[in-house]
This record gives C-alpha cells, structure tokens and sequence, in this order.
C-alpha cells in the first residue's frame, strides 16, 4: 500500500506549534505537499519571525514523518511571510510597512525606550524587517541606544532615507537637531512634526515598525494614536503602584481609540545583587502580572533591575546585540516572539488585495 498524503497530514497533525498552541495542518501552514515512491517534501509558512526556532521544528515535524510506514525520507522547509494586519477605523496603511507596534507607558522613567528598542533588535534577529521610530521629540533616545551618528540624506529635498545600524532602520529628531537643542516646541508642532518623520521616511519593506512613543497619555500621545496606523501596543511598567497607576490611563487611551493591546512587560521586576545573589524587589512584586491578569491581557514578561542593561544601551549595544545567547536577551526575545505571534493571530489587512471603485456619470 502506497504511502497517501493524508496520511502524511494525519501525522504532521500530532506536531504543536510552540507558539501558538496550534498544529500546522490545522491552522493550513503546510504547503507545497509532495510523496511520491515515499520520499515526502513540504514547506512551512508561519506568520511570524522565528529564526531560532526553525531547527528544532524541522526536527519534530520529520520525526512525526519517519517512524510512518512507508515513508523513505523527510525533506522540511520552513519560511516566514509576515502580513498586513487590521489597524483602527478609518486610517490607512503606511507604504512599506506591514505592522505599527507601539512601545508605550503612562509615564517616563520605566525602561520603555530601552524595552522598545531590545524589542526591535529581537524581531530582527529572528529574521524580520524591522524599523524603529523615535516618538519621543522632547528627549530623543534611541540615536545613542543604536549607536547611530549623523543625518539622514534625501535625494528629493521632500523625503528622508532612516539611518541604520544592528539590521534595523531607525528614524529620530535627534538625527536632525543639535544633541544640546531643547525642543521647545508646543503640543500641534511636536505632533506635526512626528507625523512628518513617520511619513516623509522612506521605510524599506518592513514587517514590523516599532514606535518608541513619549511617555503620558496627553494631547501628542492621543494625537499619534489616532492618526498612525498601530496594529497593537505594548505596555511597559514596573511593579511600583505609581507606575501601574499611569499605565492603566496608557491602557484606557489605547482602548478609546480602538489601538488594541498586545500585552504588558513587567521591568525593573527585581534586582539580583551582583555581590552576594540576593534578590529584591525594590520596586513592588508582580504588579504587571497582576494588572495584565486584570484587565485579560497577556503577560509578555518581567525583566530584572540590572546594570548591564543600561551599559549596554547607553554604550549603543543593546543587550539582544552585545550579549545575543544570554539570559536576559532571551527574555527580549521572548517577549518579542509574543508579540509577533499576537500579530499574526489578527484579523489581515485586505486592503490592497481590492481595486480602487470609482463612479462615473454617463454624459
């Protein structure tokens, strides 16, 4: 009896993604099915970035196949195609960019640009296109973070190309003002001036777009979340009452303007004692976990209190690029992964997918 393709779906079906708690049959992952004289050969697409993870699902995917009767040998490809996901009502797309992420907390002062940047540097690492936008136009950031100097060129005079460096594309006034410059620039120009850098840059074909935006739910947050296409935000706090009483306004904001939530990061969790192993926590215990279990929103992850984190980035080598194989990068990873599979679990953009309708009267 020759060996069916059935049966071959029948076994690949006792494989789980680790990611999604789905078999790769089910959730039609599996293309490009071929068995002929036994020799079975098939690709997988996932909807998320997960480089790292490719071996060891080539592994468990062939030896579902080889203990199959008849099955001669196992030929696994396995391949990502990140796709354009709903954002809010009414705002369109941004050219060459699938997926707005924005990387947010009520207030200043939680780790959110060192979180959004690691978060970045993590989707890349796991194979996507990534970009990075600096929000915050009163301290910018994430030039230093990245270890990035000078201005960006344009060859319109109209349009500007993104800096990059460590695989990700990043934009920031900081590039274009004086280090020493004050912003001091009102609520409208603040806001115009993000919109011109999040749509005057030339984004190459990204996957994933992670906004670092300001700290506060006032008049420049409220602005850009309604205006920006978001595909979902993350919420960063610490345990610390104060800081999960601002970020509950971050969440209600979010909420008003249809941004959905893609999960809440707990960091400055705990500090580890570098001399003796003792661990405290200076700033509250499990305070994310708890608001997250709350409000029914995933728990991404806790990142501890710790020096090297903040060596890293201000030295321009985030902690997922200067240590890529250590503890604390695995958990930016982590929450990274979640975060894309979150992604990839909407409902797609089909926007581009229909003709433009225009009507014209008969004259």
């Amino acid at each position: 009896m020759s060996l069916s393709e059935q049966q071959v779906l029948d076994a690949l079906k006792s494989v789980i993604d680790p990611n999604t708690g789905h078999d790769f049959v089910s959730t039609k992952a599996i293309r490009n099915l071929s068995v002929r004289n036994g020799d079975v050969a098939f690709a997988v697409e996932l909807g998320y970035p997960a480089k790292s993870q490719e071996p060891a699902l080539q592994a468990a995917l062939t030896a579902a196949l080889q203990g199959l009767a008849g099955v001669a040998s196992v030929q696994v490809g396995i391949s990502t195609k990140v796709a354009a996901h709903a954002v809010q009502r009414g705002v369109q797309l941004l050219p060459g960019v699938k997926n707005i992420v924005a990387v947010a907390s009520g207030k200043g002062g939680v780790g959110k640009s060192t979180t959004a940047v690691n978060i970045a540097l993590a989707l890349a690492a796991e194979g996507a296109r990534v970009g990075l936008l600096d929000a915050d136009i009163y301290g910018p950031s994430l030039p230093m973070m990245m270890g990035i100097q000078g201005k960006p060129e344009s060859a319109d005079g109209k349009t500007m190309e993104p800096l990059e460096n460590h695989g990700v594309q990043v934009m920031s006034i900081g590039f274009l003002v004086d280090q020493d410059q004050a912003m001091v620039w009102r609520g409208p120009m603040a806001t115009q001036a993000l919109e011109q850098l999040l749509r005057q840059t030339n984004w190459k074909d990204l996957d994933y777009l992670v906004v670092d935006m300001p700290p506060g739910t006032g008049d420049i947050q409220l602005t850009l979340s309604q205006r920006v296409p978001m595909t979902g935000a993350v919420i960063v706090t610490t345990p610390q009452d104060i800081a999960l009483l601002d970020a509950r306004k971050g969440i209600k904001m979010f909420e008003k303007v249809g941004v959905p939530i893609l999960g809440i990061v707990e960091n400055m969790a705990v500090h580890v004692c570098s001399q003796c192993g003792h661990a405290e926590h200076i700033f509250g215990a499990d305070g994310g976990k708890k608001m997250a279990a709350e409000f029914g929103m995933a728990y991404l992850g806790s990142l501890p209190l710790n020096m090297q984190i903040r060596v890293q980035a201000d030295g321009g080598q985030p902690t997922v690029v200067a240590e890529p194989e250590g503890d604390i990068a695995a958990i930016y990873k982590t929450v990274a992964r979640q975060v894309a599979v979150a992604i990839a679990a909407k409902n797609k953009d089909f926007s581009a997918k229909f003709p433009s309708i225009t009507i014209s009267k008969n004259t």
